[in-house]
């Protein structure tokens, strides 16, 4: 079957459908990820460290390394003292 530019209205089909089924798997797979961390949170544990904990081990050890510098260079720059503002001759 094909329409008027030519293209199979059943390989267009088949691709959608398959889409859609993936849509269908990855709406399954956020709901068993959203009860994982209900149970995680129902034992007391912390659900934002462990995402903090995911999102670190994507990372490669360099990466990780970088983040983990400058995070401790933004906190000590956030805790030393201002510099006194220069007063203006007269």
């Amino acid at each position: 079957m094909t329409d008027t530019v030519g293209i199979a209205g059943d390989r267009i089909r088949s691709i959608v459908e398959r889409i859609e089924r993936v849509e269908e798997e990855i709406k399954d797979l956020m709901e068993a990820k959203k009860e994982i961390f209900l149970e995680a949170k129902s034992e007391g544990l912390d659900v934002k460290i462990l995402k903090e904990i995911i999102k670190l081990r994507k990372q490669d050890k360099d990466e990780r390394d970088e983040h983990e510098t400058l995070l401790e260079v933004y906190l000590r720059a956030m805790d030393a003292p201002s510099p006194a503002p220069v007063a203006q001759a007269a």
